[in-house]
């Protein structure tokens, strides 16, 4: 029997891009831009950004790793300024975390600083807190890549 538990924990994250709010503000909103830097290529993307609109990201089990659902449901969104969303993510058929994340679009003389705030109910001990961390993190680091222009 699975070790029935909560754990409640909360981060932000503030990266700084070298790009104007708008541009980093399209690169949440547009499926193709949103799809290559949140979800990578191994996992299936779909996006409907706007308020009350979905988003999904879907990876399949690998050996050793369970299938990963992925589900937003868009609360708040304030173009170029700011996007709240609440989100589920299942390991196999198993609720792993729901949490609430807010999105803060700030000019800053280098670009756009972004402040990323997660809170989060992990449960059963299907994800920790520090792992979603770190998958954030990572996410942000590919935005970066996104956002460099091209050469």
């Amino acid at each position: 029997m699975t070790d029935r538990h909560v754990l409640h924990a909360t981060f932000t994250l503030q990266p700084t891009y070298a790009a104007a709010p708008a541009r980093v503000f399209a690169a949440w909103a547009d499926p193709a831009a949103k799809a290559r830097w949140f979800a990578g290529r191994e996992a299936e993307h779909e996006l409907d950004f706007r308020i009350g609109g979905r988003e999904s990201a879907y990876r399949a089990a690998d050996g050793s790793n369970p299938a990963m659902r992925f589900e937003s449901v868009y609360q708040d969104i304030v173009p170029d300024q700011r996007i709240v969303y609440s989100s589920t993510l299942r390991a196999g058929d198993a609720l792993a975390t729901v949490s609430l994340t807010t999105i803060e679009f700030r000019p800053a003389a280098e670009g756009t600083e972004l402040i990323l705030t997660e809170q989060g109910t992990f449960l059963d001990g299907y994800e920790d807190p520090s792992w979603r961390e770190e998958g954030t993190s990572s996410q942000l680091a590919a935005l970066a890549a996104e956002l460099e222009p091209s050469s």
